[in-house]
């Protein structure tokens, strides 16, 4: 029998619209719809059964669950994919559906109790967000601006001229908005600020790049001076800018 640390695994594949479930020891399997009323179904029966529970990162569709959990007081880990694809090759497994995936979920979170994050605090998830929203503000506007370039070879670019200046003037100004309120999220954050300074100082690493690594990796709360220029070496990015100026 499986080594638990808990009273029992439980490893779930998130996609959109259901929640496919494998509970170890007992192996039992469910397929629930990925609703707010399952979430604090899961959170109960987890609760109940000392259970943790552990998903894969999957851009996000997982959050909502997560979120739930963690306020319930449900122990939860969100694991790399790469992990367990490794580990399901480890094993032999081909075969791959969504049943055959919470169980290797499971089963990877038995074999690597210490694997995975557990759910990054609420100025974390924010900042995420933002980040997120400015990512596809500043790629519409890389289109735009494409199309723009095309009107112009077409000889059209009157036709467009004013929507596109307009749409072009929008998407700046809400780019702007974003990211005064990224700055303000680091700003009112003793931690995130302190960790923003430190990034910052490192040649390589801008407002933007320093941003998405507060958010995407957490971890970083504790980063000294000598590990950020580390990691700026290791990633050989170049230093970044925002379009409209620093952040």
């Amino acid at each position: 029998m499986d080594n638990l640390s808990h009273g029992q695994i439980i490893g779930i594949d998130v996609s959109r619209d259901w929640l496919d479930i494998h509970c170890l020891p007992s192996n039992q399997r469910l397929r629930l719809a990925n609703t707010a009323k399952v979430h604090e179904r899961l959170s109960e029966m987890a609760l109940s059964q000392s259970a943790l529970v552990c998903f894969e990162a999957t851009g996000g569709q997982e959050w909502k669950l997560w979120a739930a959990l963690d306020a319930a007081g449900v122990t939860s880990r969100q694991l790399p994919p790469a992990q367990i694809k490794a580990f399901a090759a480890s094993r032999g497994t081909r075969a791959k559906t969504d049943r055959i995936d919470a169980e290797l979920i499971a089963r990877f979170m038995v074999f690597r109790p210490d694997a995975g994050r557990t759910l990054p605090h609420e100025k974390i998830r924010l900042l995420r967000a933002l980040m997120s929203k400015r990512g596809q503000l500043v790629e519409t506007r890389k289109r735009l601006l494409a199309q723009i370039k095309a009107h112009r070879k077409l000889g059209s670019a009157d036709t467009f001229e004013a929507m596109d200046a307009e749409l072009k003037d929008l998407l700046n100004r809400q780019v702007v908005t974003l990211e005064a309120q990224i700055e303000q999220v680091i700003a009112t954050d003793a931690g995130l600020a302190a960790t923003a300074s430190i990034l910052r100082s490192v040649p390589g690493i801008g407002p933007v790049a320093s941003t998405m690594l507060i958010a995407e990796m957490p971890e970083l709360g504790q980063i000294t001076g000598e590990q950020a220029a580390a990691l700026t070496r290791a990633s050989g990015r170049p230093r970044q800018q925002s379009p409209l100026g620093p952040l």
